[in-house]
């Protein structure tokens, strides 16, 4: 049973370049996870590029062999790192992990 951990998030800056800034340092953190998380069987981060006022701005999607592997990734420290980042530059998550 592999599982897909998909997350999105509203990034809280008001400003439209500062927004786009934050989201992608948010991408490029999470995407430099691979390889790092050895948990990770594949993972996908990208920022939103259409209707800015209604869609959320960073989708991350990670693939794990199970659910000890995403409780794993989760408390990596290299992982804790980018949440730490990630919660200082954001005002809402939405997630869903689903059996593959």
């Amino acid at each position: 049973m592999s599982i897909r951990h998909v997350v999105s998030w509203k990034i809280a800056a008001e400003d439209p370049a500062v927004r786009a800034e934050q989201a992608a340092e948010v991408v490029r953190r999470l995407n430099a996870l691979d390889g790092v998380v050895p948990q990770i069987q594949s993972i996908w981060a990208g920022a939103n590029d259409a209707y800015p006022d209604t869609n959320w701005d960073v989708t991350l999607v990670a693939d794990f062999a199970s659910i000890d592997e995403l409780e794993q990734y989760q408390v990596h420290p290299a992982h804790e790192e980018v949440v730490a980042y990630v919660r200082s530059v954001v005002s809402g998550r939405v997630a869903v992990d689903v059996e593959l």
